[in-house]
């Protein structure tokens, strides 16, 4: 409540000033406890922001130990890459092949007779084509029957999934140039050879310089620049043929990219156990499990000397989390059905301090001699990375322990202002009361004064 400042008429006490520190007294203990509580409340939850990051991290890291081929990842290079390139994903088992690329897969390459220019009319009526096992018809009369037009209609048609149609001016061996129409298989390989047949109109003739049908009707107006082709390789001396120069099926799990043919050729292409990828998911795990214990050990600290603790010094939710987490990567993996069944046993273990580390010697080791076995300790039933991954779920996701906490925590700090509203309210009344007290006590002063000089002026008139 905004009240004028004013002098007492009759005592000349700043009353204004007397009430407001009156009151402002009797409201700071109350004001100062919502302070310490929204603080304390702001406080813890941002402390529970710092956890809950630092776990999210940690289970991302979790994750990519249980992922699908987190530890079956291989590696694969070729002897010769300017003929063949390899790469190995899921499926891909260690193992040295020799190859031979004997023949590279070619796409089906056609073109038409010289015209004399890209709007010179070659006919009208329907022209049919068709490859891979799929055709389609165009219906061609004035307003397409063009070079330009018919390259159009081929490469807008909907139902056309195998060929491009483009157009080249060469010289015509006469000083002049001519416009050809070429038509180019999408894809590569014998079974995708292009076959071109025609209906003509006799009144506008001439599609029939388009037809391509070696097997039907024998007629090859068309002239083949490029011969459909599949290719061919050998592997470990065994043929194989395929209609596509990016080979996935030969060798399981790896793709070859044929680059050239060079028949008597013959290089080696080895697979073997990618260790380095392997070991940047476990390193990556080490490090967000050092992150997070960093995190804890510092929102849970507390120095006796200074008597300063972190944000959740002595908090239950903080001891269960560090417990947990402790207890499930340091504890036997009972799915783990060799030597091989914790993570110290692979090279991964906790300090004195709680820092954890790996050794690379023994991890390379125990992927040598038993892979199987160091993916079974992260990603079994019983595995690490399922242990964890079943906590973490519990505290992170929706309706989870963090959620629950940090609404309860908003809800709270939200009801902070409402108290601070009620507190202010008393405040006005009483700031009101007191004034209306403090000026009533002014009036009666101020009429004391007045008889008092009266009564002086009285007693002083009868002793005249």
């Amino acid at each position: 409540m905004a009240i004028t400042s004013a002098i007492g008429i009759g005592s000349g006490m700043d009353i204004n000033g007397i009430v407001s520190q009156l009151v402002q007294a009797e409201g700071a203990p109350a004001f100062n406890s919502i302070d310490r509580k929204e603080s304390a409340a702001n406080a813890r939850l941002s402390a529970l922001g710092r956890l809950k990051s630092s776990l999210a991290d940690f289970r991302t890291a979790t994750g990519k130990l249980n992922e699908l081929g987190a530890f079956s990842t291989h590696k694969a290079s070729s002897a010769n890459e300017s003929l063949l390139m390899a790469s190995a994903g899921l499926g891909a088992a260690a193992g040295s092949y020799s190859l031979e690329v004997q023949q590279l897969a070619e796409a089906h390459k056609l073109a038409s007779v010289g015209f004399a220019g890209a709007d010179t009319v070659i006919g009208s009526g329907a022209l049919t084509l068709s490859v891979g096992g799929s055709s389609f018809s165009l219906a061609l009369d004035a307003s397409n029957n063009t070079v330009t037009g018919i390259r159009d209609a081929i490469n807008k048609a909907s139902d056309n999934t195998g060929v491009n149609a483009s157009i080249i001016n060469v010289d015509d061996g006469l000083g002049g140039t001519v416009a050809k129409l070429v038509l180019t298989a999408k894809n590569e390989g014998t079974a995708n050879a292009i076959t071109v047949t025609a209906t003509e109109d006799p009144a506008v003739p001439g599609l029939s310089q388009l037809v391509y049908d070696p097997l039907g009707s024998a007629v090859t107006n068309l002239t083949e620049q490029n011969a459909a082709q599949d290719a061919k390789i050998l592997v470990d001396g065994q043929m194989a043929t395929r209609s596509t120069n990016s080979i996935g099926d030969v060798i399981q799990g790896v793709t070859l990219d044929l680059k050239k043919a060079a028949v008597g050729t013959v290089f080696n292409v080895d697979v073997s156990l990618d260790e380095t990828s392997i070991k940047e998911v476990t390193d990556g795990f080490v490090a967000a499990y050092n992150g997070l214990m960093g995190i804890v050990k510092d929102l849970g600290r507390y120095d006796a000397t200074t008597k300063e603790g972190g944000a959740l010094v002595g908090d239950s939710l903080l001891r269960t989390v560090q417990s947990q987490v402790r207890s499930a990567v340091a504890e036997t993996v009972s799915s783990a059905s060799s030597s091989y069944n914790s993570l110290a046993t692979i090279g991964i273990s906790i300090d004195k301090n709680g820092v954890m580390s790996s050794d690379s010697a023994v991890f390379s080791n125990a992927l040598s001699n038993n892979l199987a076995a160091v993916s079974d300790v992260f990603s079994s039933s019983d595995g690490v990375a399922a242990r964890l991954s079943t906590r973490l779920d519990q505290y992170l996701n929706s309706g989870g322990t963090f959620d629950v906490q940090t609404k309860s925590l908003n809800k709270q700090i939200s009801s902070y202002a409402d108290d601070r509203d009620t507190v202010q309210l008393r405040l006005d009344n009483l700031q009101r009361g007191m004034l209306k007290q403090f000026i009533a006590m002014d009036v009666a002063v101020g009429q004391f004064q007045s008889t008092g000089a009266y009564l002086a002026q009285q007693l002083a008139n009868l002793g005249r």
